[in-house]
């Protein structure tokens, strides 16, 4: 018979306790299985939230061998259920293995039925929230502000709403950062909100290319221009005819080519490597480079015209350690992302790493902080990923402003931006973080123009 009740699905051998245990907690609709098989037939059919089970199960029920790789079977097909082990083996070592094994609590037989029913409360409580944690991390997909960006700071989502008024034009536009800021997440997103979306997105990037190669690799060759040259081989420049042009690190682009490319803008027809055919090219140019580009100018490395040319529209993109609560809100996101390819669900990060991310000034930004939680999520050890697996080194905190007005509205501003993303935007969990309640977790969001990632 179905009811609205949670299901608790209980793994005990002992008929008698099964019984108990039933008439215990009537508050659930108890399923029970007295092995292994049982308990993995009742998982799949009821998917409980909540599993109690005896660690001593048959054949081994004076063990804990069997009880432990059905917990280890549990977890496998339902890494969200939270299973409490019971356990009437006086040795703590099998208590400690079944909780490193990701159980969410243990209890020593025979176990007092009042305590026992607070920490079923408790387990029914956090799944709760954390299935509502992963609606609303499924549904911030659809509130990116752009494709492939994950951000809530103002900077960001300012830079973001620019990206979108610039797309459907036809201006050159530069990309300016530090190494691993999203050039080309960013460059793909103007593409893609372009007219141009449905011709192709091609990328180079200079710095990666011989200088004696790169010539070619933009325009193209004739059969037989140089020594290897056994076919005509169309250039990137040509390939993304209709589409959109990405040149990455521009700054690197040797200064003869730089007259080839100035050409190309301003008459929009390729020659290629031997060829004597001028060929026209319609495509979008966007380019990016870490680099001042005006200085280099100024030093004789890089041609002024060219520089104005590629430059219509410049976009200066923030690096990590400026936007305002995403370290944390990216370590969420690569996390879920990898825990998932790595196949390790339900791994957390403990309070120690959130705030290590949160301290760390990611001189590598985005790029290195894919890094550091792919990482993490393969050493972490358990369910908990702590500040040892992120392999960070400690950092001088950046200077505070001395207006008090500007401290206490970046401080507030700061501690809601962290306790959403740490709580991956749950209001009462945040509300619960900050020690406020949750009408005043709305007022403050209101009054500092924060949303919560699902509204």
């Amino acid at each position: 018979m179905k009811t609205n009740k949670p299901i608790l699905l209980v793994v005990e051998d002992d008929p008698g306790l099964q019984k108990q245990l039933r008439w215990s907690f009537d508050a659930y609709q108890v399923v029970v299985a007295g092995d292994r098989e049982g308990a993995i037939a009742q998982l799949r059919r009821h998917e409980p939230a909540v599993v109690l089970m005896d660690l001593g199960l048959p054949p081994d029920p004076e063990g804990a061998t069997e009880g432990l790789a059905t917990l280890g079977e549990i977890l496998a097909l339902a890494p969200a259920s939270k299973v409490i082990v019971l356990t009437g083996n006086q040795d703590p070592a099998h208590a400690l293995k079944a909780v490193a094994q990701g159980a969410y609590d243990f209890h020593q037989k025979p176990a007092d039925a009042q305590m026992l029913g607070l920490v079923l409360q408790r387990a029914f409580y956090l799944h709760e929230l954390q299935a509502e944690n992963l609606r609303l991390s499924q549904s911030r997909a659809a509130e990116q502000p752009l494709a492939g960006v994950i951000s809530r700071d103002p900077g960001m989502l300012k830079l973001c709403r620019s990206i979108e008024k610039v797309a459907p034009s036809s201006a050159s536009v530069m990309l300016l950062g530090e190494s691993g800021t999203g050039k080309e997440v960013l460059a793909r997103a103007l593409h893609q909100m372009s007219a141009r979306q449905q011709g192709r997105f091609v990328a180079i990037n200079c710095a990666a290319i011989p200088e004696n190669l790169l010539e070619s690799e933009l325009f193209g060759y004739e059969r037989g221009a140089f020594t290897g040259a056994v076919k005509q081989t169309k250039g990137k420049v040509e390939l993304a005819h209709g589409g959109t042009f990405f040149l990455d690190e521009v700054g690197d682009l040797p200064m003869a080519l730089q007259a080839k490319l100035l050409r190309f803008l301003q008459e929009r027809v390729i020659e290629r490597v031997g060829g004597r055919e001028e060929i026209a090219v319609d495509v979008r140019v966007v380019c990016a480079t870490h680099q001042n580009l005006q200085e280099l100018s100024a030093a004789g490395r890089f041609r002024e015209d060219l520089y104005y040319r590629l430059s219509e529209i410049v976009i200066a993109i923030p690096p990590l350690r400026q936007r305002v609560g995403d370290a944390v809100l990216l370590a969420q996101h690569f996390k879920t992302l990898f825990c998932a390819r790595e196949q390790r669900p339900g791994l957390a990060f403990g309070d120690d790493a959130l705030s290590a991310i949160a301290a760390h000034r990611w001189p590598g930004n985005v790029r290195e902080m894919e890094n550091c939680i792919r990482r993490a999520v393969i050493m972490a050890d358990g369910a908990m990923i702590a500040a040892a697996d992120l392999g960070l080194a400690g950092v001088l905190p950046p200077a505070e402003p001395l207006n008090l007005r500007q401290v206490r509205d970046q401080a507030e501003y700061g501690a809601v931006l962290n306790a959403l993303n740490r709580s991956e935007s749950n209001i009462m969990k945040a509300s619960e973080l900050l020690g406020v309640t949750r009408p005043t977790l709305y007022d403050l969001m209101a009054r500092l123009s924060i949303r919560s990632g699902a509204d």
